[in-house]
């Protein structure tokens, strides 16, 4: 199908243009014009680059893509190394962020309730970003621990007595421990991201909310794998999920 096509299509399921994000969303740099084969992944590595050369892709699809506020915007080492790869091969790079993680089916944070067995019932947060839900049948933060580490494929992190029974739960994927002290206020029995901070170990112990740190790349690597697979089942484009390792 045609690259402008794609992206147009991309960015009205997403609803790109109602993001306030840390980078653009949609179309980042330009390759051909059709596209037949797509590489999805997590991040715009070179490692990532490279696979989509090696698969002889005409797009690369990823949530964590490039030109972010506050970065040094110089086209230089690394960076020239990345682009060139691109410029050389005439690989469109295609990134969706925020919009990646919001959206209600495909997003980061759907995939994540539907893996886990939760019910999501409210959205809250910046840009509602954070999710709550319960677990339909309360278990204690091991057995539940040990269903995240499962569909994951990585051991979380764990702030809280495995004992403890959950029920109410609130969660989003990747970098959002800032949400935790909101997720407390609202009653759940434990909170889910990607990361941890340092603060974020004292609100647990001292609220008695559970916390479990289940991995950026991890927590985020269903939602463009979905959307790969929802992509390929609509056009019949050819959608290859590249997993490269990272154990942030």
């Amino acid at each position: 199908m045609k690259r402008d096509e794609l992206t147009r299509y991309l960015d009205n399921l997403l609803e790109a243009g109602r993001f306030r994000d840390y980078c653009p969303n949609g179309l980042q740099v330009e390759g051909r014009s059709e596209v037949r084969r797509l590489v999805a992944g997590v991040s715009a590595s070179q490692a990532l680059l490279d696979a989509a050369v090696e698969r002889g892709a005409d797009a690369v699809l990823v949530h964590h893509g490039w030109f972010w506020r506050g970065e040094d915007g110089r086209v230089t080492g690394i960076r020239k190394t990345r682009l060139q790869t691109l410029l050389r091969h005439d690989i469109n790079l295609i990134a969706y962020h925020l919009p990646l993680d919001s959206h209600p089916e495909l997003g980061n944070n759907a995939q994540l309730a539907r893996r886990f067995g939760w019910l999501a019932e409210a959205r809250f947060g910046e840009q509602d970003l954070g999710w709550l839900g319960r677990i339909a049948k309360p278990m204690t933060l091991s057995e539940v621990a040990q269903r995240v580490s499962h569909e994951l494929q990585r051991v979380p992190l764990r702030i809280g007595d495995g004992e403890r029974l959950v029920s109410r739960v609130g969660w989003c994927s990747g970098a959002a421990q800032g949400l935790f002290e909101q997720a407390i206020g609202l009653g759940v029995d434990l909170y889910l991201s990607g990361e941890i901070s340092e603060q974020t170990v004292h609100l647990a112990r001292e609220s008695g909310v559970a916390y479990l740190a289940a991995g950026h790349h991890a927590s985020e690597r269903h939602g463009v794998q979905s959307l790969a697979e929802h992509l390929a089942g609509r056009f019949g484009l050819d959608c290859q999920f590249v997993d490269i390792d990272n154990p942030i």
